[in-house]
């Protein structure tokens, strides 16, 4: 077939100014494989991304006793812990968590933040340099063993080591108790921070969201050994599963909601709301009304100096959270999972109505319902949501934003604002509740796929919702930042300068992109969907995400983690140059006419028109001395040689060539730049002259041989008005300008904002395809 690839370049288009040259090299590592930079697979996980045959995990069971003091903001409480040493290693100490020592005075956290003085300072900028003298952190600390005999311990701000009296052999358990009590913060004041309370003038009543209360295990792993990182504010969590009893003493006139499930409720609740509660149980439809406004409102009123005791029990938890207040309104219903019921529940004062009431305990079964569709079903009895003027999660329990005006009234940013942070924190429970990752570490692996998964659930409540994050253009202002403002996905959770955009919105793009671009939705939602079932009371790491994903899907992403999560170079493909060519499978008489009317239609010069006068029809005259001969020939005769020469060509074509000869087929040659390192799949949109469209997708593995500049012909039978890369903005490109040909005007952020905002690419002019020749 090379005797029919002889093309006529009729027209050139699109070349554009070079950019910027990368380096001489083709190519670096964007295509290698990770290798050394995973852990090495072994017994106790595979190189699959599954539990090894010998994976292991510690537990820890709690029974907890704790009081809440009311009148001075503070609790004190005990408990009995169990430690199950599950592992093959011989243990001489313990480590726990003392969390509440981050607010405390040796916390290194107001030490290591940077502070300064402006102009002008509020009250509470500064107080908040002077945190560190409050009476905060953990006030009394005993440990003793199940025999009641003092233990040796070692505080280190967060973190309290216990030596024990003989090491832990594999397979034993230690039991060991302990005594503590502390101030409780203001969470809403210049403290802040997840846990606390919030104090009502109106009422002159509390509100407790109680968090980070007790002094925890610490994680020991095959990966990590003792993940005993101290806790500085950002990185959240290492935990353990354990079952948990715990008994909390509150104000008499105190609703209590926390993990797990109540087990003395006829002895804490009234007639009327142990039959409401009964009823709601059985209720699928809409919320029930456990304990009225109404009767909250009356409530405020007093304060009971009567106690009473709620009781609760979880199973298979890394944690336990709860929230109390006389001021609060209570509703449930249940959502039907994996053949049981689950209550769907939501706690909030009068302040949070009418949206809570409306909206919290419906958009809590709606979440259920989606994450399980995407991972496993919902396990646990109880998914509560809590209105708290902030958000953090916790096992079935977490803590939302979504408080409307005094008035009642509220925008339509307000109530997004609070079905988004209710979906994200309940989301929480599948990740990383039960797909217990390492939080202290690994911010991205909680925080990113839960916002994968929040994106996909404000999807699914409504098609119309605005999503802050997920959609791949919204990334585009932060990988777009200066560099030294940048990390990798894969850094510590302490060491992120841009902690939301970082650690919540890139790996939440990543994954769509993942799923919508690079994968297709049935690949990804299966792997996605085995990761979640592989992991499900377990710990994972990054690489068994990593691995799980390649290993059910048959698709190598060593690329894509190595681009998005190891790397921070943005995606900037360029159309750089574009040049259409024709089959030229004109007759000789079609070619001379034609080289003839390219010749007329040159810029004329005085020496071509002196010349043109001097054309004649070819003459031969002979110098008889010399016998030279002098020609003067037209060139754009059709000579008998160029007669012959076509028919022996023509007579030389099969069938199928001759048929390929006569088809008017356009070949367009692309040639792509990448600009900005990071390496995508190139996707096109053909716009053509009759009106119609169609999209074209090349695999990423194009550039595998040359990363910075490649060129692929496009052969189309229509013509071809308008090229569009990434026509549906699907890999977060981070200059859309060098993604049209011809190139169109696109309006400045400045003109974006005073104007209508123009659809992007929007033409200000005609089509100016018709000028084929110019170069734009």
């Amino acid at each position: 077939m090379k005797k029919l690839l002889a093309l006529a370049a009729l027209a050139v288009t699109g070349v554009f100014p070079a950019f910027a040259q990368h380096s001489e090299q083709n190519h670096a590592e964007r295509f290698e494989q990770l290798g050394p930079m995973l852990r090495s697979p072994n017994v106790y996980r595979t190189a699959s991304g599954a539990p090894g045959h010998m994976y292991w995990q510690q537990q820890a069971n709690y029974v907890i006793n704790v009081e809440l003091d009311d009148a001075n903001q503070s609790i004190k409480g005990s408990e009995k812990v169990t430690y199950i040493n599950n592992s093959p290693d011989q243990l001489t100490y313990l480590w726990v968590q003392l969390e509440e020592n981050q607010r405390g005075a040796d916390s290194d956290s107001p030490k290591t933040a940077e502070s300064s003085i402006g102009s002008r300072m509020t009250l509470r900028n500064l107080e908040g340099l002077i945190w560190a003298n409050e009476d905060f952190g953990y006030k009394v600390l005993e440990v003793k063993d199940a025999k009641g005999n003092p233990l040796p311990v070692t505080v280190n701000k967060t973190m309290m080591r216990i030596d024990l009296p003989a090491p832990l052999k594999a397979g034993e358990s230690f039991t060991f108790g302990v005594e503590w009590s502390f101030n409780i913060t203001d969470r809403v004041g210049y403290v802040g921070g997840r846990p606390g309370y919030e104090y009502f003038e109106g009422d002159g009543n509390y509100l407790y969201t109680m968090a980070e209360w007790f002094p925890r295990m610490a994680v020991y792993s095959d990966f990590e050994g003792w993940q005993n990182k101290q806790f500085m504010g950002s990185g959240e969590f290492a935990l353990v599963f354990g079952n948990y009893e715990v008994n909390i003493t509150v104000p008499a006139d105190h609703m209590v909601g926390a993990t797990g499930e109540l087990q003395n409720a006829s002895q804490v609740l009234s007639a009327t709301e142990l039959n409401r509660w009964n009823t709601a149980r059985k209720t699928y439809d809409a919320p029930v009304v456990i304990r009225t406004q109404d009767e909250a409102i009356e409530l405020e009123k007093g304060k009971s100096t009567a106690k009473k005791t709620w009781k609760f029990k979880a199973e298979n938890v890394r944690d336990f959270a709860w929230t109390s207040s006389r001021k609060f309104i209570w509703d449930a219903m249940a959502v039907k999972q994996g053949g049981k019921d689950v209550m769907a529940m939501s706690y909030y004062a009068k302040e949070a109505n009418p949206l809570y009431g409306q909206y919290s305990t419906r958009v809590v079964a709606h979440t259920l319902k989606s994450y399980s569709s995407h991972t496993f079903d919902y396990p646990y009895p109880t998914a509560i949501s809590v209105e708290a003027a902030n958000g953090m999660e916790y096992p079935m329990i977490c803590f939302n934003y979504g408080r409307p005006d005094p008035d009642g009234t509220y925008s339509e940013a307000v109530k997004n604002g609070m079905i988004g942070v209710i979906i994200h924190e309940v989301g929480h429970n599948f990740f990383p509740m039960i797909v217990n990752s390492d939080e202290r570490q690994w911010t991205w692996m909680d925080e990113g796929l839960n916002t994968f998964m929040q994106f996909m659930a404000e999807q699914e409540w409504d098609r119309n919702f605005p999503s802050r994050r997920g959609p791949a253009h919204k990334i585009v202002p932060y990988m777009r930042s200066a560099k030294n403002t940048l990390e990798p996905i894969m850094t510590n959770s302490e060491n992120i300068i841009q902690f939301g955009p970082n650690a919540y919105a890139k790996p939440a793009t990543a994954l769509n992109i993942l799923r919508e671009t690079v994968m297709g939705r049935e690949l990804f939602d299966y792997a996605f969907k085995e990761y979640a079932r592989r992991w499900k009371f377990k710990h994972p790491t990054p690489e068994d995400l990593f691995r799980t994903m390649e290993d059910a899907s048959a698709v190598d992403l060593d690329w894509f983690w190595r681009g998005w999560f190891y790397g921070t170079e943005p995606v900037d493909i360029a159309i750089e140059n574009v040049a259409l060519y024709k089959m030229d499978n004109r007759t000789p008489a079609e070619k001379k006419e034609a080289m003839k009317a390219e010749a007329d239609r040159e810029e004329d010069y005085v020496s071509k028109e002196f010349n043109r006068n001097d054309v004649k029809e070819t003459v031969v005259e002979a110098n008889p001395e010399t016998h030279d001969f002098y020609t003067s020939y037209n060139p754009f005769t059709v000579t008998p040689e160029d007669e012959e020469n076509y028919k022996q060509f023509m007579a030389s074509l099969s069938p199928k060539e001759k048929e390929l000869m006569g088809r008017d087929l356009n070949f367009y040659e692309i040639t792509f730049k990448n600009v900005g390192g990071l390496v995508m799949p190139i996707i096109l949109e053909f716009q053509y002259a009759d009106g119609t469209s169609e999209i074209d997708r090349i695999p990423v593995e194009i550039w595998r041989k040359n990363e910075s500049q490649v060129t692929k012909v496009f052969v189309k039978e229509k013509e071809v008005t308008q090229i569009i890369l990434d026509p549906k903005r699907e890999t977060a490109d981070i200059d859309e300008s060098s993604n049209y040909w011809p190139r169109q005007y696109q309006p400045s952020r400045f003109e974006l904002f005073k104007g209508s905002g123009a659809a992007r690419g929007a033409s200000t002019g005609s089509n100016p395809m018709k000028k084929a020749k110019s170069n734009q």
